[in-house]
């Protein structure tokens, strides 16, 4: 018999988070692992009267980056091109059967395959922003994600459902309610133009005048639970230190410091992984910051090297490396966007136009 939740989120996903509509061209794509949610999600977009389509990840660009040649490295897929240019929603389910499959890999080939695909993620950005995609991520728990999260299975499972309320009555009516409170964090800061982080190791500011305060509350990613927008990108100044490690491609990069003047990375040093870090702050637009987010869902509390949900924790910022969303007004472009996560529940502050407003994890306003 199947988890009821699977069910559950699966409705959430279908009906909240992205709305299918009737006639709609739905891509749903997952590991094998996800089969049981990717049917559900099938399902229910076969009762919206839309058109699904499964695409299987099987999990083989280890065997890919390898043994590709550079122009394999560099050569992009018409078919992948064309659903960026014609889907009308695309569902993506973080679950990987091994996520450190991809750890030994060369840095610059990952870079390199990033950076092929930029074209791509343009048209994504741009035809999101103009409201012609809907897209949601969304997980699915599994062995392999519980180990990394030093959890057993069944409290994984408990922990990645209730992180997306499907543990509750009417999950819809919760994320609306999640919605309601985060506007008015957004309605506050829309007004606001410098911005001031303090911390450990940490002393940013940057501006944020005229751009737009995007509230998550579960329409791009599940779980939510996140304030952000994109600094202007020129007024990025001092320096950060993150306090968790960068994953990227299920690489770890620790103890991350960056040091900005006027908005580009002019010092990047990491204590594990260096040698990743200096080859993706090559890539296009990816030395400067694309996103400044808040994390507002107190319900994740414990760092579980998911980004899908460690972004999302209360008491934490991340600041992602490269492409802007054009919602927020950003206008960094880069075939990367690279979230890093820090803590700010110990001696933390965020002040707007010089009042303090945020005080160890939590906003004060």
């Amino acid at each position: 018999m199947i988890d009821p939740r699977i069910e559950k989120l699966a409705k959430l996903c279908v009906h909240y988070c992205v709305e299918v509509k009737p006639k709609e061209k739905v891509v749903i794509e997952g590991s094998i692992p996800s089969l049981p949610l990717m049917r559900e999600l099938y399902k229910e977009c076969v009762l919206c009267e839309a058109y699904p389509q499964i695409m299987p990840n099987l999990e083989v660009l280890d065997f890919f980056f390898k043994h590709a040649k550079e122009h394999q490295l560099e050569f992009v897929s018409p078919l992948a091109r064309f659903m960026v240019e014609n889907v009308d929603v695309h569902i993506h389910i973080f679950c990987e059967s091994n996520p450190k499959y991809l750890s030994n890999t060369d840095p610059g080939k990952m870079a390199k395959y990033v950076s092929a695909r930029k074209e791509l993620n343009d048209i994504f950005y741009r035809r999101a922003a103009e409201k012609k995609i809907r897209w949601n991520g969304l997980p699915y728990p599994i062995n392999a994600h519980a180990q990394e999260a030093l959890m057993s299975l069944e409290e994984y499972e408990d922990f990645v459902y209730s992180s997306c309320l499907v543990d509750r009555k009417d999950p819809i009516s919760e994320w609306k309610k999640v919605g309601r409170q985060q506007q008015k964090i957004c309605d506050f800061l829309k007004d606001v133009d410098l911005v001031h982080v303090v911390g450990q190791d940490t002393d940013l500011k940057f501006s944020v005048r005229g751009r737009t305060w995007m509230n998550g509350c579960g329409k791009v990613n599940m779980p939510d639970g996140e304030v952000f927008t994109g600094p202007v990108e020129n007024s990025v100044n001092g320096k950060i230190r993150f306090t968790y490690p960068g994953i990227y491609q299920s690489r770890e990069v620790e103890d991350i410091s960056l040091t900005f003047k006027d908005g580009e990375v002019v010092e990047a040093k990491a204590a594990k992984g260096d040698e990743l870090l200096q080859q993706l702050i090559r890539v296009e637009g990816a030395n400067h910051i694309g996103e400044v987010a808040i994390g507002t869902n107190y319900g994740i509390s414990k760092f579980t090297k998911n980004m899908l949900f460690d972004e999302k924790m209360g008491g934490t910022i991340h600041f992602a490396l490269g492409s802007s969303y054009p919602e927020s007004g950003g206008l960094n472009q880069s075939p990367l966007h690279w979230d890093i996560l820090k803590d700010m529940k110990k001696d933390g502050e965020i002040y707007a136009d010089g009042n303090l407003i945020y005080k160890n994890g939590k906003f004060i306003i």
